[in-house]
């Protein structure tokens, strides 16, 4: 097999030494020679390792080596950090799965939680606690669900289009649908909400969406927020009998 090592399958952000000549072999070999190359291997570093961690995490979690209330902030807080190392980074890693091709790094459940942007105890409904659904734990979860729906529409409806406006609101509602009993994991506004989280998390905090994603999802929002209405109108007083 032919190993020859060329300046083109090196990564962008490698140090290339091909070109040297007289190359000392007592030299010590410096991956950066200014201060910025060094925050950006630094930084490259971090980030492997908040990718390995999560896969980990989310292992953990899958095989109930740690609790819901264990596993949310820990997993809140990884996807917080890899944000924004990505974010220092995006002048040198074009994404994620370049990154991991070029290490080397096979992470598929972390790849799948950073593509969500939000822990899978807010994707799925966990249950820590069945007296929480009846009575009235039951009715607040139902008007908080109701609310972010509205406060989301709203938004929307006045043109607030940025990323960092929109995914907050998102992220309440998947939470609110996830606490109200009832709802099956394929409820169709857990679909629709999961879908639109994985649209704004392959954009920056900064980036806008634009008009027609804008009028589409307040289209697909509206529609959920009716079909929740309905839900509730036929089936809801099962959960408070």
């Amino acid at each position: 097999m032919d190993a020859t090592i060329s300046p083109h399958n090196l990564p962008q952000y490698a140090p290339n030494y091909l070109g040297r000549k007289n190359i000392n072999m007592d030299e010590e070999i410096r991956l950066f020679t200014n201060n910025k190359d060094r925050d950006k291997y630094d930084n490259m570093a971090d980030l492997f390792s908040i990718i390995v961690l999560m896969e980990h995490l989310e292992k953990a979690f899958i095989r109930d080596s740690i609790t819901p209330n264990e596993y949310t902030p820990q997993c809140a807080n990884l996807i917080a950090k890899y944000k924004t190392t990505m974010n220092f980074l995006a002048d040198s890693v074009k994404d994620l799965e370049t990154f991991m091709d070029d290490y080397k790094l096979t992470c598929p459940a972390a790849v799948n939680r950073f593509k969500i942007g939000v822990p899978a105890t807010y994707e799925h409904a966990v249950e820590e606690n069945t007296n929480n659904n009846r009575g009235g734990k039951a009715t607040l979860y139902v008007a908080e669900t109701v609310s972010h729906f509205i406060t989301l529409l709203d938004t929307l409806r006045v043109n607030r289009l940025a990323v960092d406006d929109i995914h907050p609101l998102l992220e309440d509602l998947i939470k609110a649908l996830n606490n109200v009993p009832g709802l099956s994991p394929d409820y169709e506004a857990k679909a629709t909400v999961r879908k639109w989280l994985i649209v704004l998390n392959g954009m920056k905090a900064a980036d806008e969406i634009t008009t027609d994603q804008a009028r589409q999802m307040v289209f697909e929002i509206d529609r959920s927020h009716n079909n929740f209405y309905r839900w509730l109108s036929g089936d809801h007083h099962e959960v408070e009998d």
